[in-house]
């Protein structure tokens, strides 16, 4: 798993916690007013072919200019305070109404400033792409990113999920404004920590009054966080323990899992690459090899055996899949992901046919790695929303 840059992209692991905090706007007052917008970019289509292709997506169903914004509005904390939150935006030049929508998940970010609302890259290429199809695309940089204040609190599903859906009724404020009457139900597609929070959002949307699920297409998302753990600790994971170290920073701000960063790194200066303000070029170099020269021997065997609210918490990630979508569910993963595993697809592919939904997973195969995945996966995504 890779850290998002504005060249590389968005990776790993969304490990949850809390419960969703409902997502109907009547429990808090503004969730979703849209307060600033900011050109980003116009492209027509020529442009559009070109800068798809920069990024190696397939860009044959391009059909129409866009325009790209940046958004800001109100949301709420994962404490439920208020705050504010950016997304971008992208809206087809297509003389369409009433716009069919997506909503695109990102993967892990640790920086602010390589979100797809603030820079180019492999999110907001993903987003163009729909919106150049014809859907009013919006795609959140969740809390903490962007041009969002504090921390992010990275692997917090609940969390992600308010933000993304304000997001989307902040897009249909800016829509209407403009004299459009988007299509309410929305279509769902993410990956790696996105492709798990995009599980997440469905089912929070089954049961939202505004919006409606139109289809759920993860990718290469970690279904089930407890494994994830277990396998970096193992050293199994992809870039394991920068993951790690920044699950760990972001937990204890939720849940108070040490007093001090000596308790539980060896180089307490590490929780401090995890501020936000940190490119990887910062963070990588001072991060050890391993996940025992990371950890303290104490707070490596916590997370071998959880308990309390580690395990609490751990139980509830690996729950996002625990349900019965109203739609057909397609799961993008491959053998060759040394990051989110296909092994946590396939155990997502298994408790959706539990609940009798129509879940199909889709192995891309064992020369596919993580971030070629979403590359692959994402112009069929898009055949598939446009048969839809």
């Amino acid at each position: 798993m890779t850290f998002s840059t504005r060249s590389t992209a968005a990776v790993l692991c969304g490990v949850v916690a809390l419960s969703l905090v409902p997502a109907t706007a009547s429990a808090h007052t503004g969730r979703g007013e849209l307060l600033d917008v900011v050109p980003v970019s116009t492209m027509d289509t020529n442009q559009l072919v070109k800068y798809l292709g920069d990024y190696a997506l397939d860009a044959s169903r391009v059909r129409f200019g866009v325009d790209a914004k940046r958004i800001t509005y109100r949301t709420i904390d994962p404490t439920g305070k208020p705050t504010t939150a950016s997304a971008l935006i992208v809206l087809p030049r297509n003389g369409n109404r009433a716009p069919r929508q997506v909503t695109w998940l990102h993967g892990t970010t640790g920086y602010r400033g390589s979100t797809a609302s603030v820079a180019d890259g492999n999110d907001r290429a993903a987003a163009l792409l729909f919106a150049s199809a014809g859907y009013l695309t919006t795609a959140p940089d969740y809390l903490g990113l962007g041009t969002g204040p504090g921390f992010h609190p990275y692997v917090d599903a609940p969390s992600t999920v308010t933000a993304s859906v304000d997001a989307l009724r902040a897009t249909g404020q800016f829509a209407r404004r403009k004299g459009l009457e988007p299509d309410r139900r929305i279509m769902i597609t993410g990956h790696s920590q996105g492709g798990h929070a995009a599980m997440a959002m469905g089912e929070a949307l089954q049961h939202d009054r505004q919006f409606e699920v139109g289809a759920l297409a993860p990718i290469g998302g970690p279904f089930k966080p407890s494994l994830i753990v277990g396998k970096a600790l193992n050293g199994e994971i992809s870039n394991g323990v920068a993951y790690m170290a920044y699950w760990t920073v972001a937990w204890n701000r939720l849940f108070h899992l040490y007093d001090t960063p000596a308790e539980v790194f060896k180089d307490p200066s590490v929780e401090a690459l995890f501020d936000g303000d940190h490119r990887n070029e910062d963070i990588f170099p001072h991060l050890p090899a391993t996940m025992h020269e990371l950890l303290t021997d104490t707070y490596f065997e916590r997370l071998r055996n959880p308990t309390g609210i580690l395990r609490a918490r751990l139980r509830e990630a690996d729950g996002y899949c625990d349900w019965r979508p109203r739609v057909p569910v397609k799961i993008y993963s491959s053998a060759g992901d040394r990051d989110t595993l296909l092994e946590t697809s396939a155990y997502c592919d298994r408790q959706l046919k539990g609940h009798h939904a129509k879940s199909t997973l889709i192995d891309l195969g064992a020369d596919v790695n993580h971030g070629k995945a979403a590359k692959i996966a994402l112009p069929r995504i898009l055949a598939d929303f446009d048969r839809g």
